[in-house]
């Protein structure tokens, strides 16, 4: 089933109606019905009822996304989304490294305690828990010095910082933010196929397959580094999804 993201949008955020002051583009906006003046909406195309939202030149008309454009824009949401919760969780993490480093020792203790309880039960089900990887894990972090956690946890804060930028960047569509997602996941992508080599996941191998989808689609879907002739058939490319673009177009073709 095609979504029409144009209606589907319209049906959320509402209507964008604008009247241009050329007479010839103004009049294939505009009609009149039985209940009065109707105009067409600059995203979805249906005549809606009322008064226009703005009037003016056509080439201070706002440039309403549409179509393709529309579509490219909830995609970039959906990245934003999923960065920003990312983010949150790094965040979190960090704070937990940094109130651990103030505690190490009790810490050590606590889970020596609870390792004592929980090793014969462990042992009925025929699992040794001295010889659990995860149990060695993290007993190796209780051997790391204060100042090597502080600095994890300023790293992860610096890696969540530059997530959080991303998914604001990236709710707004804001080219800067394209091209620092684009760098900053392709950076980080020899990391986790290294961690593959390590240990196999599905969590890993979905984040990863989830990057370089996201990295892929970006540069190309917005003509990031040159790709498809960069910034300039971009712009031409939104312009002439523009409905105002549209109908000019047909009204000059029609005029000749």
């Amino acid at each position: 089933m095609k979504i029409d993201w144009d209606r589907r949008t319209c049906a959320r955020r509402g209507h964008v109606t604008y009247a241009p002051d050329d007479p010839r583009l103004r009049v294939r906006l505009r009609a009149d019905s039985a209940l009065g003046e109707v105009w067409r909406c600059l995203r979805c195309g249906d005549f809606v009822l009322g008064a226009p939202h703005g009037s003016g030149p056509a080439a201070e008309a706002p440039l309403v996304p549409r179509g393709k454009v529309l579509r490219d824009l909830f995609i970039l949401r959906f990245l934003a989304a999923e960065r920003a919760v990312r983010g949150v969780f790094i965040v979190l993490v960090a704070v937990a490294v940094w109130r651990f480093s103030n505690s190490q020792d009790a810490v050590r203790r606590l889970f020596n305690e609870y390792l004592n309880v929980l090793r014969p039960v462990f042992r009925h089900f025929h699992h040794d828990l001295d010889h659990s990887p995860v149990v060695g894990t993290i007993q190796k972090t209780f051997g790391y010095r204060h100042s090597t956690l502080l600095l994890v946890a300023a790293l992860l804060l610096a890696y969540a910082l530059v997530e959080l930028v991303e998914a604001v960047g990236l709710w707004y569509a804001k080219r800067w933010a394209e091209y620092l997602t684009v760098v900053a996941t392709a950076a980080f992508l020899p990391l986790e196929i290294y961690e593959l080599t390590e240990h196999i996941s599905a969590l890993k191998i979905a984040t990863l397959v989830l990057n370089i989808l996201a990295v892929l689609y970006i540069a190309i879907a917005k003509r990031l580094f040159g790709l498809r002739g960069g910034r300039r058939a971009f712009d031409e490319e939104r312009r002439s999804a523009s409905l105002l673009e549209v109908e000019e177009s047909a009204g000059l073709a029609g005029a000749r």
